[in-house]
């Protein structure tokens, strides 16, 4: 985007240091007498019947390199809309900035080329406010690219005073909170969040091209499943029954699988009742994608080529800094079981086998018998806390982490020759997770025994263990062939890509404490 520099030489006009509401009042006085106008000449005060034929980037892209002379004597007629950023008064010219999705471009408003009456209102006009130009292309004596204006009109009056022009909204809280602010004066989000909808595109060209089908599966869900989480339960007035916001689309995707859609895949909303941190927002996205005749070695291939993919469409490099840290997406990720991972990670050693000294570890992390039950939990459950707590946030570089317990992967496919692990994954890349799948579970009987077992979990406590999903199951018995399936976060993808701290950062309205005495 072009935040091209007007032109400099007179001074820009700001406003007195003036409480807010007096500004807005003197804003709404300033509207009051536009209806008043409007309706004297029997024409709207918010006009709807302008068309923008240019777009400033694109401006600056064709004719920005070209001299002034050349330029004026093509005499280059262009009409654009936008927020007015910049404004400087003088006697019978004038300049102000405009910006619309693209970019910025400068407006020289003279009194004899637009009217002694237009001339006089663009004086009142306020910074925010949107309007049209029409006229002439020139370059100022600075250089600048800019319109010579001959029709101006005002489409949208603003009531609200913009931020400080140079620093934006300075609270990082308010940004999000009022996106829409953060959008008009930061270039940086502007830039994040077109980033973002490259690499989304960019999934979802790779997913075709690679002959997998679209598809869409619901977000109201009778029975929660396809991760453990905690799901949002909603009720249905007409069906008379609690739903359940979806937690994974994965149980529904499968079904597709046994169907006959061999390649399926969805850019998913889903929705987590938990904790809301840097990395967490109760509503996330996700592209989830199944294969049928793939296993989890395939999808760990697949996984690391998509991910080069979208980086190089969304950012155009695989040499990634994040937080002044490099990131290799160039290199071969790297492939640990989780045992590997603590022994290479940290001190275990061949402790990695000890249950008291994890169980003793664990409690000088800061875990505890009453919440975690460490005394009662599996070697391969302890193993599992224990990278969580000790190693996840060391594995900086891409890496893949293999064979997770059959007794936490109820939908996975356990290894045929060790049954105590699964053909699962999940890759690590800044100390976060950012996929998970495995070679699926196609067995119906087995698959029942497995929900069994996390309803007995729940029945013990654990909210967050799966439900019995009886259709799932009876789906399976049709018969499902051999599958792989993964989810890879594509909020956390963006955190990487655009190198953001937080994930609310990467997404647009991110989930927020309810602000105190408002409504919404």
């Amino acid at each position: 985007m072009s935040d091209n520099a007007p032109n400099t030489s007179p001074a820009v006009q700001d406003a007195p240091a003036t409480d807010e509401n007096q500004l807005i009042a003197e804003r709404r006085d300033k509207l009051r007498e536009l209806r008043e106008q409007s309706a004297a000449r029997q024409q709207p005060a918010f006009p709807n019947d302008f068309k923008p034929q240019h777009r400033a980037q694109n401006l600056h892209d064709r004719h920005g390199a070209e001299d002034g002379a050349a330029l004026e004597a093509q005499s280059l007629t262009v009409s654009v809309a936008g927020r007015m950023m910049l404004k400087r008064v003088m006697g019978k010219a004038s300049f102000a900035t405009v910006q619309d999705a693209t970019g910025r471009i400068q407006l020289y408003i003279g009194r004899d080329a637009v009217g002694e009456d237009v001339y006089s209102s663009f004086k009142r006009w306020d910074l925010g406010d949107i309007v049209a130009a029409e006229g002439s292309l020139f370059k100022t004596k600075t250089g600048e690219l800019s319109i010579k204006v001959e029709t101006l009109r005002l489409l949208t009056k603003s009531l609200r005073p913009l931020p400080d022009k140079f620093h934006g909204i300075a609270d990082q809280e308010l940004k999000y909170r009022q996106r829409y602010v953060d959008l008009i004066t930061d270039s940086d989000t502007r830039e994040r969040f077109a980033a973002r909808s490259k690499a989304i595109s960019s999934v979802r060209q790779f997913m075709v091209e690679h002959e997998f089908l679209e598809v869409e599966t619901p977000m109201l869900h009778p029975i929660p499943g396809g991760a453990n989480a905690k799901p949002f339960v909603t009720h249905h007035n007409a069906l008379d029954q609690d739903m359940y916001l979806r937690i994974a689309p994965e149980l529904y995707l499968k079904r597709l699988i046994v169907g006959g859609f061999e390649r399926v895949f969805e850019i998913n909303r889903s929705f987590r009742n938990e904790g809301i941190s840097v990395r967490h927002n109760p509503e996330f996205t996700m592209m989830e994608f199944y294969a049928a005749y793939w296993n989890y070695r395939d999808l760990m291939d697949f996984t690391e080529e998509l991910l080069r993919h979208v980086a190089k469409q969304a950012v155009g490099n695989l040499q990634l800094t994040y937080q002044g840290q490099a990131v290799d997406l160039a290199q071969p990720f790297a492939r640990l079981t989780i045992r590997e991972a603590i022994v290479a990670h940290t001190d275990a050693g061949e402790h990695v086998d000890d249950r008291d000294w994890l169980i003793t570890s664990l409690r000088k992390l800061g875990l505890s018998e009453a919440k975690d039950r460490l005394s009662t939990r599996s070697l391969a459950s302890l193993q599992v806390l224990y990278f969580e707590e000790a190693v996840e946030e060391k594995l900086w570089q891409p890496t893949f982490i293999m064979e997770h317990p059959t007794e936490i992967s109820p939908l996975a496919r356990a290894n045929d020759e060790r049954p105590e692990v699964t053909e699962r994954f999940e890759l690590y890349i800044t100390g976060r997770e950012m996929a998970n799948g495995f070679s699926e579970l196609n067995d119906a009987e087995d698959q029942a025994e497995r929900f069994n077992a996390q309803v007995a979990a729940k029945d013990g406590g654990d909210d967050e263990a799966m439900f019995y999903d009886h259709d799932f199951v009876r789906a399976l018995e049709y018969g499902m062939p051999p599958t792989g399936g993964c989810g890879v976060g594509l909020d956390r993808l963006m955190m990487l890509l655009t190198d953001s701290p937080s994930i609310r950062d990467v997404i647009l309205f991110p989930a927020l404490r309810r602000e105190a005495g408002k409504n919404a």
